[in-house]
């Protein structure tokens, strides 16, 4: 089940690979997260000493649940991979063009996941390209229905 999807990434970049990452929260964060008061818009992710930090991901607080510790929204927070994944991510990230971004939060078993994307940027006729590519299958679907 999501909880909070990036589109904005999938409009920004072409997604290259896929990858599930948990995240080290406090416990307020994950009672705001369960509320569905987060952001992922701004967000990206950097590798900094060889650890994955998810960094502009906006966690509102809930009155409730926080009211004996001042919370920071916009902290950077840390993902869980396998060394592995993060050494080959290390790797492609090094190469030219090539970031990654925040895709979707969502559950998994009980717990918070993220999924983060190897992503390449897109320049701006690819992201016109795209738009008629979609408004394309917009305009079969509808001439679809009408015909049914």
């Amino acid at each position: 089940m999501s909880i909070a999807e990036n589109r904005k990434a999938f409009h920004d970049y072409f997604i290259e690979e896929r990858y599930e990452a948990g995240l080290v929260l406090e416990g307020w964060e994950v009672k705001a997260i369960r509320a569905g008061r987060v952001q992922l818009k701004e967000a990206y992710v950097v590798l900094n000493a060889a650890e994955p930090f998810i960094i502009g991901m906006h966690v509102s607080a809930l009155p409730t649940a926080s009211t004996h510790v001042n919370p920071d929204p916009v902290r950077s927070r840390k993902l869980l991979l396998n060394a592995e994944e993060i050494r080959k991510l290390i790797g492609k990230v090094e190469q030219k063009g090539y970031t990654l971004v925040p895709l979707n939060l969502h559950y998994k078993g009980g717990r918070v996941k993220l999924e983060i994307g190897l992503a390449k940027g897109k320049k701006q006729h690819d992201k016109r390209e795209s738009e008629k590519e979609r408004d394309w299958q917009r305009e079969q679907q509808q001439l679809l229905r009408t015909k049914a």
